[in-house]
């Protein structure tokens, strides 16, 4: 099957329907006072902290475990931090991206199925957001237990839209993302804008709006 086959858009919520994560993420490690970095660093090379971000995505912990936790680890590094409301902090300079709104709701008026793949974190983070208006399926990490980028996430998508794998796309802002994906047959959209997204969903694969 060619890439101009595909007809099914996956997307990410974080980093994609939304800002930055990782900026957000770096703007509340520069709140503390110390390295920016600090946060990130820790979810991404601290056995601990992993381990807490994994269980918590995969839904075996709750927000309020996981902030209990990463607090611990982040003052174990000499951040001052309280446990209390710690993911929507992390989160705090996130803001939903209106022309990626615009561009899914294009794309589903236009025929196109959608789904929503999203590794969840922390209370309120889809707040704001009528997801139901944004995408026909939703698929949320910790409520079937596998998060991205096991393949099985993706899959579990496919088989909710009703579409076979290698007639989709997937949309993330992290490559090792797409890379699951990928091990399924979905395409993938590295996504740095809305503009460039919507480009290379018509230029690359003739998904149009």
């Amino acid at each position: 099957m060619t890439d101009k086959a595909r007809t099914a858009v996956l997307v990410d919520f974080g980093g994609v329907i939304t800002s930055s994560v990782l900026r957000a993420f770096t703007d509340f490690g520069a709140s503390l006072g110390g390295d920016p970095r600090l946060p990130l660093d820790l979810l991404g090379r601290d056995e601990a902290s992993r381990t807490l971000l994994t269980d918590h995505e995969c839904g075996r912990i709750d927000a309020e475990a996981f902030e209990r936790g990463f607090a611990e680890r982040l003052r174990a590094h000499g951040a001052d931090v309280v446990a209390e409301g710690l993911t929507a902090r992390m989160q705090a300079a996130m803001s939903i991206d209106q022309d990626m709104l615009a561009l899914l709701g294009d794309l589903r008026a236009a025929g196109r199925p959608v789904a929503l793949v999203s590794n969840s974190f922390g209370t309120g983070t889809y707040d704001g957001v009528d997801l139901a208006a944004v995408a026909d399926v939703v698929v949320i990490s910790a409520e079937v237990g596998i998060r991205k980028p096991s393949r099985r996430i993706y899959a579990i998508a496919c088989e909710r839209l009703g579409v076979d794998p290698e007639k989709a796309v997937m949309i993330d802002d992290l490559q090792q993302n797409l890379d699951g994906a990928a091990r399924i047959g979905i395409g993938g959209v590295l996504h740095t804008s809305a503009a460039d997204t919507r480009r290379q969903l018509a230029e690359r694969f003739g998904i149009t709006t």
